[in-house]
C-alpha cells in the first residue's frame, strides 16, 4: 500500500507510539492514521478509511462510558454530553494536547505550514482510535479515551447539568447517599390559569430551601438548584422570598 518508509516516517511512528502510550503491532494501521491524503501515494492508503471508522468508534465508546457513568440521566441529556465531547472542536482540541500533530504524515505543499487546520488534526485523532482499535480492540481504545476525554465530559456534564439540576441533584444523591430525591408542593398561588407553585425538594429525609416556578417542572428544577447549592454551602440560586413577597404573589 505504502512505498518504502523513510526515517522521518519512521520517527513520527515512533514518537506517535510513546505520545498515545501504545506500540502497534501492525504499524500499518498508525502509518495509515497518520498518513493525510496529500502524503499518500493515492486516496486508499491515506487516514480517511480509518477516519470514517473512528469517528463510529469514538461515538460508540464515549455512549457505553456515558451510559454507565451517568445512569441517572435521560436520553437527551446523554446526547448533550455525547455531542460536546466528540465533537470536532474537542478532538482536535485532545489531538493538539496529545501532540498529534507532530506526528503528521503530509504532502510537501501543507509541509511547509506548520499550522495545521484543527479539522485536519481532528480526522487525524479519529483515524488514531480506529487504529488502535483495529490493533488492539476495544479496552484499548476506551483505556485511552478516558484518560484524553476526562476533562471534556466532566465540563460536559458540569455544563449539561446546569440546565437540568433535577437529573444532577438525583445522580448525587444516589451516589453519595443512596436516596432518591422527592418533590413536595409547599403552596400554589394565582388563578387558575396562570398559577405559581412553591417547592421544595427533599433528600435523604432533609428539606432544602423552596423556589417559586410558574409550573411545577419549574419548580422542581429550581429547586434541585437550591439543594445542590445547599449541598455545596453556596448562595442559593433561587433564594425562596420573604413573607411579604408571598403574600403578594
Amino acid at each position: 500500500m505504502f512505498d518504502s518508509i523513510g526515517p522521518e516516517q519512521q520517527a513520527k511512528l515512533e514518537k506517535c507510539q510513546e505520545l498515545i502510550d501504545y506500540r502497534f503491532q501492525d504499524l500499518s494501521l498508525l502509518l495509515s492514521a497518520l498518513t493525510h491524503a496529500s502524503g499518500a501515494t493515492h486516496r486508499l492508503a491515506s487516514n480517511e478509511r480509518l477516519e470514517f471508522l473512528g469517528d463510529a468508534v469514538l461515538g460508540l465508546t464515549v455512549c457505553h462510558w456515558l451510559f454507565e457513568e451517568y445512569p441517572e440521566y435521560s436520553e437527551g441529556d446523554l446526547t448533550k454530553i455525547k455531542s460536546a465531547v466528540v465533537s470536532r472542536r474537542a478532538c482536535g482540541k485532545i489531538a493538539w494536547q496529545i501532540g498529534l500533530d507532530q506526528c503528521l504524515i503530509v504532502g510537501r505543499g501543507v509541509t511547509r505550514n506548520r499550522s495545521f487546520p484543527r479539522s485536519l488534526v481532528s480526522d487525524v485523532f479519529e483515524s488514531i482510535v480506529a487504529a488502535m482499535f483495529l490493533d488492539g480492540g476495544p479496552d484499548v481504545v476506551r483505556e485511552r479515551l478516558k484518560r484524553w476525554l476526562g476533562e471534556e465530559v466532566r465540563m460536559a456534564v458540569q455544563s449539561q447539568g446546569s440546565g437540568n439540576y433535577k437529573s444532577a441533584l438525583q445522580q448525587r444523591a444516589q451516589r453519595e447517599l443512596n436516596c432518591t430525591p422527592v418533590y413536595r408542593l409547599k403552596r400554589e398561588s394565582g388563578p387558575d390559569h396562570h398559577k405559581a407553585f412553591l417547592i421544595s425538594a427533599v433528600v435523604n429525609d432533609e428539606e432544602y430551601a423552596p423556589a417559586w416556578g410558574e409550573n411545577k417542572k419549574e419548580a422542581e428544577q429550581k429547586a434541585a438548584a437550591n439543594a445542590l447549592a445547599a449541598m455545596n454551602n453556596e448562595p442559593l440560586p433561587f433564594p425562596p422570598p420573604q413573607e411579604s413577597d408571598e403574600a403578594e404573589t
